[in-house]
């Protein structure tokens, strides 16, 4: 017994405890886990907890909250030690479950179909027609084999004395699969040998017949319906998840579920419906869609007929009646989530299934009946008042809490409002195991709940083979949410026999069916695509801009800093890293305006006479590498993060694993960080934007949606070059030029190639006319130009125009008399430049991109 690790456990004698029976004795399927703890070196645990943190952290696993007026993404919660069930206690569950599952479907085909439950009374009509997620326009739509309840979870509760309990059907959009699949991945490297020890059944099966089931619905839904197009042998049906969008609570699982099923994530504006047909809209057209995994709320869903959210798609309800589309959950599933239906469920078992119910619920009294509302009110300290239905936002009350007037009020409410309210048992939750660091290291105990997910298979119900362990985050917990801090546990299901390595079925695919292009790239995608090349640009430019100032600030004295110092400060305003309108130039810089495609730009032809002190320059620079509320490095890394997380799907874990390294602080909020700290912050941004640059060349296939990526990133760097270039020609000819080479990261290959100090002849040659350089303007242009020609074989013209004679121009340039500096058709041609690549952007925007992003519209800065 691993004595110093259960030092600060203390079992709770009222409740059930996970791992010791009631002599406090280890139960036999922890013994293995607690006999490899006790022959651990005492920081073992310690270490292996920190390294599930920093995965957690690594992956950017969060669950966001929807009250945090910030939008803050939490990090997920995940203990090291799991939660071990033996076969036993899983085979009664999962027998449970498959029959609550069955039991739940049957009764949503009745209720929206035939209602024969209502006309026996087995089901009170109030209660069906009173609650606001029965959706009247759902009635009567029909469902592939009978089958309207694809997915389902329940959350369950072990009671004092063994016995598992239902505490609540989640029936709508059942989240947390995706949570359990990456608590598996994370938890599995920590205890590689318990795991083949323990015999822990594998959780891709599941998802394998997750993904095969709606394959086959999907299929009978392309030749049934009113509009047939039965798919050709190989063709896989159109499945996509319907997501509410990154701020939803638990947006990460559904772009992580998304990627690991190979579903298409989308959101309500990439659908629509025509002709009672459900269409994704691609770059190359309309593709019909046959199944929708939805994780919007029922009445968010269509806009049209249930309700006015801009979630939804418009019309899904009749292409759902007319047999056009699969939808799982079934519209209107949510109905069954009413803890009202918990005392009706045994009667419902016997008529419906011919059978009791394997698995109680915990004992509830729905308030619309008159003998039950009397019967609760009676014994109010005992039970837990919640509100009948979901939409209805309203914490739930124990009763024990309420007493004088209050207690009065509450059961003056209860009268007057029955129907809204059900009661029930107040159920001790069982404890578990967990790790926990400190003064006090070791094995704590807290309450747990399970949470058991199910599928719907043309043979009937599947259940995962573990679940999704919710942990109280205090010693006494009485309900667990994950909206108010709640933790997570690995679940370990034990099999009997050894687990055998299951391969997945292999479906044969001709060469009629092999894909070489993303025919699904919705204009959405595309356009995020598109500006997180732009937004990744920046971070790099912004980046190499505060490290070049900031070296002139810590290495140059002012006296000695020629002309070139004031194009790096004008061109810091510029970037808004310093705030202009603080310190107001005495003299206005010469300007003269080009116009190019409606567009207008100024072209400076001398630096800005503003001048800063030094104190002041460094203040508002270090401010600006560090802190996310001010222009700067880390308020364009936090921008990058965001416009990625509308990626997420399409990012590997090694990409992400990047991303959120990126954007972790390097100091408090508010601090400013040492001359030397800020180099280092800025050193890693450059090395973690090469990093990420890397993955886009050598770990993206170069379909589609690359090349709007591609476009992206050359868009911005040219347009940086463009505006750098022109500053520097406006400086005074005798100024230092290392700082530009430094900016267009090409010193290094200037020094190889001329071993000697900068001159304007070479450089400008370099960064404007050199097709190898890729920092140089004519590489970015040829870049450009070689991707339009690309997307041009199948989508046509898309804007090359505008470029091409510029190229044409630039590529005539002759060194001797066109470079020599201070030549202004250099200048008007870089103008002219940035201009059109202005033009590209916005001409590229209307031809590819929607713009349905439910008001919340990204800022899109040409």
């Amino acid at each position: 017994m691993p004595s110093p690790l259960l030092a600060h456990y203390l079992a709770a004698p009222d409740s059930f405890d996970e791992m010791l029976d009631a002599a406090r004795v280890p139960r036999a399927h922890w013994r293995a886990m607690l006999d490899n703890l006790g022959l651990e070196a005492p920081g073992m645990m310690r270490q292996r907890n920190e390294m599930v943190q920093r995965q957690v952290r690594e992956n950017g696993v969060t669950y966001n909250v929807p009250a945090d007026r910030d939008g803050r993404q939490r990090p997920w919660d995940l203990n090291a030690l799991p939660l071990i069930l033996p076969p036993d206690d899983w085979a009664v569950i999962e027998a449970a479950v498959i029959q609550r599952a069955t039991l739940l479907n049957k009764i949503l085909g009745d209720v929206y179909g035939e209602q024969q439950m209502l006309r026996e009374g087995l089901l009170p009509p109030a209660l069906i027609h009173g609650h606001a997620g029965f959706l009247r326009p759902c009635h009567d739509i029909g469902h592939l084999e009978d089958v309207a309840l694809h997915f389902y979870a329940v959350d369950l509760a072990r009671a004092a004395d063994g016995r598992w309990w239902v505490v609540a059907d989640r029936t709508q959009a059942p989240s947390g699969a995706g949570y359990a699949l990456e608590n598996r991945a994370i938890i599995s490297p920590t205890f590689p040998d318990l795991l083949r020890e323990l015999k822990v059944q594998p959780l891709s099966q599941f998802f394998r017949t997750m993904h095969d089931s709606l394959v086959h619905w999907g299929r009978l839904c392309a030749a049934s319906g009113d509009k047939p197009a039965p798919l050709r042998e190989g063709d896989v049906p159109l499945i996509v998840l319907l997501t509410a969008g990154p701020r939803t609570a638990s947006y990460y699982e559904q772009a992580y579920l998304a990627r690991y099923l190979g579903l298409a994530l989308v959101e309500g504006g990439d659908l629509t419906v025509r002709d009672g047909v459900v269409y994704l809209k691609t770059l190359a057209g309309l593709h019909r869609v046959h199944v929708i995994l939805r994780r919007v709320d029922d009445e968010a869903c269509d806009p049209l007929e249930l309700d006015s959210s801009m979630l939804g798609v418009a019309g899904l309800t009749q292409a759902a009646r007319r047999g056009n589309v699969v939808v799982a959950n079934s519209l209107g599933s949510s109905l069954l989530e009413s803890g009202a239906l918990l005392g009706f469920l045994p009667a419902l078992s016997r008529r419906l299934l011919g059978e009791p119910l394997k698995m109680p619920s915990v004992a509830t009294w729905w308030c619309g009946e008159p003998a039950a509302l009397e019967a609760v009110i009676e014994k109010l300290d005992r039970l837990v008042i919640k509100p009948s239905f979901a939409q209805r936002p309203q914490s739930a009350v124990f009763g024990r809490d309420l007493d004088g007037t209050a207690r009065e009020a509450f059961i003056a409410g209860l009268r007057a409002d029955p129907n809204n309210f059900i009661a029930q048992e107040v159920v001790r939750l069982s404890q578990a195991p967990v790790w926990k660091g400190g003064i006090t290291s070791g094995l704590q105990a807290r309450a747990v709940g399970l949470r058991v997910f199910a599928c719907a298979t043309p043979n009937g119900y599947v259940v995962m083979p573990g679940g999704l362990t919710r942990v109280a985050t205090g010693h006494d917990a009485r309900v667990l949410t994950m909206h108010m801090g709640g933790a997570s546990k690995d679940t370990w299901v034990q099999a009997r026999t050894r687990v055998d390595v299951q391969r997945p079925q292999h479906r044969s695919i001709t060469s009629d069916n092999l894909v070489r292009e993303d025919t699904n790239l919705s204009s959405r995608v595309a356009e995020n695509l598109l500006w997180y090349g732009r937004h990744a640009e920046r971070c790099d430019n912004i980046g190499r801009l505060l490290r070049v100032a900031l070296h002139f600030l810590f290495n140059v004295r002012f006296d000695q800093r020629g002309a070139e110092w004031a194009t790096v400060e004008a061109l810091c305003i510029h970037f808004q890293l310093l705030d202009a309108a603080k310190k107001p130039a005495p003299v206005p810089a010469q300007t003269q305006s080009q116009t190019l495609g409606g567009m207008t730009q100024t072209q400076t032809s001398a630096a800005p006479a503003t001048i800063f002190s030094d104190a002041e320059i460094e203040s508002a620079l270090l401010l600006a590498v560090v802190s996310p509320d001010v222009p700067g490095l880390a308020r364009q890394q936090r921008q990058l993060h965001r416009v990625a997380g509308q990626l997420h799907e399409r990012f590997s874990v090694d990409n992400w694993r990047a991303l959120n390294r990126m954007v972790q602080p390097a100091v408090h909020p508010g601090e400013r960080p040492s001359q030397s700290a800020a180099m280092t912050i800025l050193d890693d941004a450059a090395a973690s934007l090469m990093m990420l640059a890397g993955f886009a060349l050598d770990g993206m296939t170069r379909d589609l949606g690359w090349r709007f990526m591609s476009i992206g990133r050359r868009l911005e760097r040219l347009q940086f070059q463009c505006e750098v270039l022109q500053r520097a020609l406006a400086m005074d000819h005798n100024g230092n030029l290392d700082w530009l080479l430094e900016l267009s990261d090409s010193i290094i290959t200037y020094r190889a190639r001329y071993r000697a100090q900068p001159e304007w002849l070479p450089v400008l040659d370099l960064l404007l006319c050199d097709e190898s350089n890729p920092r140089s303007v004519l590489f970015q242009i040829d870049g450009i130009l070689g991707t339009l020609r690309r997307i041009k074989q199948t989508h046509g013209d898309c804007g090359a125009e505008l470029l091409l004679p510029l190229r044409d121009e630039l590529g005539a340039l002759t060194p001797c008399t066109d470079l020599a500096h201070g030549n202004d058709m250099l200048g008007a041609l870089l103008n002219r430049i940035q201009l059109a690549s202005a033009a590209l952007s916005e001409h590229l925007s209307v031809q590819f991109f929607s713009y349905t992003d439910n008001g919340q519209q990204r800022k899109r800065t040409s």
